[in-house]
Parts: C-alpha cells; structure tokens; sequence
C-alpha cells in the first residue's frame, strides 16, 4: 500500500474520487490530509451484538461522501465539526476505550481516513482484544476496502436506496446501489460468515443495515430481496431500523416531514422474514433524537496535529 501522503496527494479512496491534494484542500468530504474526529466514548445504542452490555468503542469521525439530507450527524459530516488528531493519538484512542471496558471499536464514519486507519490498525491490532467494526455509509471503493482486508473484523455499512433517483435526491449519488452492492459483497469476502463470541459480541461478519424512508418501503423491499439473493444461509446479518426522525430533513423535502408508519415498517419486516434474513428489528419507539449522541470531543484530547 502507498503511503498516506501518497494516497492523499490525489484523493481516489471514495467513489467520488474528486482527485484533490488534500493537503492543500478540503476534498469532496470535507476534510484535510489530518484525522479529524468529534467523540470518542463507549456508546450503547448500536445493535446488541456491537454494543453488549458495556457499550463499543465508537470513535465518530468528521466529514463524509455522501449528503443525506437526513443526516443525524450533519455538525460532522456536513460542518466538519471535530479536531484534527495525529494517528499516533488515534492509535491511544482505541486502547484507551478497550481500557474503559468497550467489548468492541467502531469507526463510526471512517471512509476519509481509511488510509490512515490501515496504517493505525496494522500498529495497534496486537494489542486490542476486542473485534474491530468499520461503520459506514456503505458508499464505498473496493480497492479502498482491500487496503484493510485482515484489519477490519465486522463490517457494519448502511445499504440505503437501490432506485437511483432516491439516492441522487437524497445523498447527491446518484450511483449509490452499484457502489455500496459492491462494496458489500468485498466486505462479506473479507469477513466470512457471522461469528459470535460466547457473550454475544460479533467477532467475525458484515451487518447490512438499513433505514426505511417515509414513502419508500418498496425500494426497501427490492434491497431486501438483493441480499437475500446475494448472500443466502445466513451469510450477512441485517438490522432492520425504524429510527427515522423528520427533524433532521431539510425543508426542501417536505416527503420526508413525517415518521415512518406502522404500515410502511411492517410491509419491509414481512419482506424480511419472509425471505427468512436473520438480524435484528427496531421497536418505532428508536425514532428519537435521544439516541444521538453529544458531539463535543469527549475522549478526544488535546492533542492536535
């Protein structure tokens, strides 16, 4: 693998590949040739095979490729809100929030720096205990993916839209489904089948997650029968959410004002069990901005680049 300045002087490592010298400018994610991050803290609120009972490591970075106009975490991904960090502080973080009793790391939003964590991990994997998530968008290179083939021990990506209009409406990518389809498949090459530790802590695998939109239950459906297709006897997990909330849409989608209805969850749940996917569901009760957490570099340090 280059190294990272090598990576960053011409920035391919998302699908944008807008080709920036992020050391002289901001790329299409928003972000420098530094890490930058805004929490690092033990978080509860992921599935519960992340989570356990004493919550995962979950280090939120800055910046994004993609701009969901749903975004709960737009202070990161679309202000850039967070500290630049050195990788060698990075590399404290994780240890640190095993120290704290994290059963898992989640790198929450890493795709910016997946260079960097490639270089970070193959330092510190040794000395964690814990399995490794890589919690993304889903909007992924392959090539990028295979810089952590053997560093990454879940992989937990978002597969949001298979209709190319709702994905070039929604996140401004409009070639979302192809990328994230086979982004997946490379992630469940890496991961293998689920394993779970005797704890219930998921050691080994890739969880597809999605969230069904207001109005939008039928492309949730066709996504569910993809992966049912593509990975069948259980080879992929999928956790099912509900967690949709309107205050977070911009004011130029008025379709997207409302929760997602009863109706609208179950046509999706039916569809899931049906096609006997195994996973995880959300009560509608998740649909509350409680579950997101304060951005105000708790765990982060003083240290800056």
């Amino acid at each position: 693998m280059k190294n990272v300045d090598e990576l960053l002087e011409h920035c391919t490592l998302c699908p944008r590949e807008c080709g920036v010298s992020r050391a002289q400018a901001a790329g299409f994610c928003k972000m420098g040739a530094n890490v930058r991050a805004a929490r690092a803290a033990l978080h509860l609120w992921e599935e519960p095979c992340i989570s356990g009972t004493r919550g995962t490591g979950a280090v939120f970075f800055s910046g994004c490729t993609l701009r969901c106009c749903f975004c709960q975490n737009k202070a990161l991904s679309a202000q850039g809100f967070g500290r630049d960090i050195s990788q060698n502080r990075l590399e404290s973080i994780l240890l640190e929030l095993e120290q704290q009793g994290a059963q898992s790391i989640s790198l929450i939003s890493p795709t910016p720096f997946a260079a960097h964590i490639a270089q970070v991990l193959e330092k510190v994997r040794p000395r964690l205990s814990v399995p490794v998530v890589y919690n993304t968008g889903g909007y992924e290179k392959t090539a990028t993916l295979k810089m952590l083939d053997g560093l990454i021990d879940v992989y937990l990506p978002d597969l949001k839209y298979q209709s190319a209009e709702l994905s070039a409406r929604y996140s401004a990518a409009p070639d979302y489904f192809a990328r994230a389809s086979e982004a997946i498949r490379e992630m469940a090459r890496q991961s293998g089948p689920p394993v779970f530790a005797s704890d219930g802590i998921l050691t080994r695998g890739t969880l597809v997650r999605h969230l069904v939109l207001p109005g939008a239950w039928r492309d949730s459906v066709q996504l569910m029968r993809w992966i049912a297709g593509q990975f069948p006897g259980g080879r992929v997990l999928v956790s099912l959410m509900s967690q949709y909330t309107p205050s977070f849409a911009g004011a130029d989608f008025p379709e997207l004002g409302r929760r997602v209805t009863t109706f609208e969850y179950k046509k999706v749940l039916s569809c899931v069990y049906e096609l006997g996917l195994e996973g995880y569901w959300q009560e509608r009760a998740s649909a509350d901005e409680g579950y997101t957490p304060a951005f105000d570099l708790t765990g982060i340090g003083p240290e800056t680049v």
